[in-house]
């Protein structure tokens, strides 16, 4: 059995692990202070998780048969649970440690999109845990009725809470798992479009929702097995007809999703940390990706909804390059034009990434400052495929945070720059997005990189289109150069020419 009564202490304990979260939220919320946002975070977590193991202590109960008297009933400290809860702890954390460790910076969009699914799958197992078990976790009366055996009646709060839970993680988890596929190259970018969607989304939606109403009412297995298979099925549906370019709402949004569903087990479970540090989580990520949608001209409703907004023709177009003129340059030609500008916008993206050339990119633009020319960086609230991406691969080579800027607030310069140098960063500079209707990012703002002086664009091939399957038509633009080859090795050359 479990002590399930909390103690003041413990309540108070929890209340400054909240505090801590809180704490580093705000810390993440800009790259100057983002590591102390993490140690903050690592020491809420830290004094929840150590509150929860004090104050939820198995025992085991041994019944002593005196010679004499009644026998005497002795609880004591079950090792052996203990142990097992230990392992489990220390093989999650020496994963995680290992996986830290190795990933790469590439790499950490499906692995964000990982953690979620975890977090959702976490929060199912605890939910039919809770129902098949809910004498364990204090949330049932038992019933011995004249003729039978006992059996135990889930509070109807409890029905509500385990239903909602099992929903948004199931959901969590089939979305998440979709995410990862195609931010990891196995599923293609474009949205997949399926007949009748919405349809069918908003079918299984309300039958999930009046299965919950009805398991309040009736607890019968047939109900609740339904209710976690349908949500599922609709994670599946939701995240599937949303395009390569939405992904990075796509991410955010299934954080919220996984903060919600932990504060919904958290009720389940009666503990508190769970419930701020999931509400936390669920508010500030759909916040986030609000803002995001704001970002991309997106509706917000329609990209949650499963792409609600988004058309089967923009799905459909986009495809390989256009086979039109441009004009080709080496990186001698690159060091020239910049070491002559009085400015420079250095527009990094996901091709950046890939290539690991934040470094080297620090290392010229200190070089082209060393010469007198200006050096900034614009960032796209979702250049690459998770927000923030380029500002952390940014601050790892040291780049001065003043240095670094927002899309609104340097779209006004690129008229008045010499050189916009495009680093991977395909789809969020685009002109299509302005211009062309049919186009699966249309609508979206993009950098005004086509206003500077001269564009040289780092790209591997001619042959191969953005993340979101369509092709840049700056590419052909008169005043872009382009400079065919590795990113890290391109900007090794024109390092090496500047010298």
């Amino acid at each position: 059995m479990h002590e399930l009564t909390v103690s003041p202490w413990a309540s108070l304990a929890y209340l400054v692990a909240g505090v801590c979260f809180i704490l580093a939220l705000r810390g993440l919320s800009s790259p100057a202070s983002s590591q102390r946002g993490n140690r903050f975070g690592i020491i809420g977590m830290t004094i929840a998780v150590v509150t929860t193991l004090v104050t939820h202590v198995p025992f085991v109960q041994h019944a002593l048969v005196a010679d004499t008297g009644p026998a005497i009933v002795v609880r004591s400290i079950d090792w052996t649970t203990v142990v097992e809860i230990l392992a489990a702890i220390g093989v999650g954390a020496a994963i995680g440690l290992v996986t830290a460790r190795r990933i790469a910076m590439t790499a950490m969009p499906q692995l964000v999109a990982a953690f979620h699914s975890l977090v959702g799958l976490a929060a199912v197992l605890v939910g039919v845990a809770a129902y098949l078990n809910p004498q364990a976790f204090g949330i049932s009366d038992l019933v011995i009725p004249l003729i039978g055996q006992p059996f135990a009646v889930i509070h109807p709060v409890s029905r509500i809470e385990l239903g909602l839970g099992v929903a948004i993680g199931a959901i969590t988890f089939s979305g998440s798992v979709i995410a990862f596929l195609k931010l990891n190259g196995n599923m293609g970018g474009k949205p997949i479009m399926l007949p009748g969607r919405h349809v069918i989304n908003l079918a299984l939606l309300a039958a999930i929702l009046g299965l919950i109403a009805y398991f309040v009412t009736d607890q019968a297995p047939w109900i609740f097995w339904t209710v976690v298979i349908l949500s599922f099925v609709i994670g599946f549906l939701l995240i599937v007809p949303i395009g390569g370019a939405d992904m990075p709402v796509v991410v955010s949004m299934l954080n919220s999703y996984s903060g919600w569903a932990a504060a919904a087990m958290g009720f389940t479970l009666h503990n508190s940390a769970m419930i701020i540090t999931g509400a936390l989580v669920g508010s500030s990520g759909a916040i986030l990706s609000y803002i995001m949608c704001r970002a991309m001209n997106r509706s917000f409703i329609s990209v949650i909804a499963g792409g609600f907004g988004a058309s089967d023709a923009a799905a459909g177009s986009g495809g390989s390059a256009v086979d039109r003129p441009w004009k080709r340059g080496s990186a001698e030609d690159a060091a020239f034009l910049m070491s002559q500008a009085e400015q420079v916008i250095i527009v990094p993206g996901y091709g950046m990434a890939v290539a690991q050339a934040q470094h080297v990119l620090r290392e010229m633009g200190d070089k082209l400052k060393a010469e007198g020319v200006r050096v900034k960086y614009a960032i796209h609230p979702v250049a690459g495929r998770m927000p923030g991406h380029m500002n952390v691969l940014l601050a790892e080579a040291n780049v001065p945070y003043d240095d670094v800027f927002e899309l609104e607030d340097i779209n006004s310069e690129f008229a008045q720059t010499d050189v916009a140098f495009v680093i991977g960063a395909n789809d969020v500079t685009n002109p299509a997005a302005k211009t062309d209707k049919s186009s699966p990012i249309y609508g979206m703002p993009v950098l005004d990189v086509e206003k500077a002086k001269t564009v040289l664009f780092i790209k591997r091939s001619m042959g191969g289109v953005g993340y979101a399957g369509v092709d840049n038509e700056l590419f052909y633009r008169d005043n872009t150069m382009m400079l065919l080859a590795d990113a890290k090795k391109m900007v090794e050359d024109i390092v090496k020419a500047l010298d």
